[in-house]
């Protein structure tokens, strides 16, 4: 039993203004975080063995056919970086994105957190649509950067040794 009864008019409302709060709340929250933070704590986003390398995420959900169409937040904040395509090639611009990737993904995890609070005015029923709509919609993202990571790590890993190889020449 909600603590709060509602109309459903206004428990549709109530369940929109909520979403739209928590999605920019914490979406702005992680864009404040230092960029160096998730260079220090690149730990947290390290592929599981499991996922080979993204490969899973691929085979299971053709993640290279759909990820192009996902919108991407950096319009909510001027200096946001924009994820849609690399910057460039060089390690630098791959290090950023790998990193921007971070960001990212922390930002959709986070972004499910609230759902357990909707049951203080919905019924349960309800309650579950918001619970599977805040997976559904966040999933999608996460799989995006969870398949992309390890390609960067790896095109930054090639860069790099080809940069030492040259200094050895």
């Amino acid at each position: 039993m909600p603590l709060i009864q509602l109309s459903t008019g206004w428990l549709v409302l109530a369940d929109i203004v909520a979403w739209m709060f928590f999605h920019l709340s914490i979406s702005y929250g992680i864009y404040r975080i230092p960029f160096q933070w998730f260079v220090h704590h690149q730990g947290l986003f390290q592929p599981i063995r499991f996922e080979r390398n993204g490969e899973l995420w691929q085979r299971l959900f053709r993640v290279k056919d759909w990820k192009q169409q996902l919108p991407d937040g950096s319009m909510l904040f001027p200096k946001a970086y924009n994820k849609k395509a690399l910057h460039g090639r060089d390690s630098s611009s791959l290090t950023e994105f790998l990193v921007e990737s971070r960001r990212a993904e922390l930002t959709h995890w986070l972004s499910i957190i609230p759902a357990p609070l909707f049951l203080l005015w919905n019924p349960v029923g309800i309650f579950w649509a918001n619970v599977a709509y805040a997976v559904l919609f966040n999933a999608p993202f996460i799989l995006a950067q969870r398949y992309n990571r390890p390609r960067l790590e790896r095109l930054i890993i090639q860069k790099q040794n080809k940069s030492r190889a040259s200094l050895i020449r």
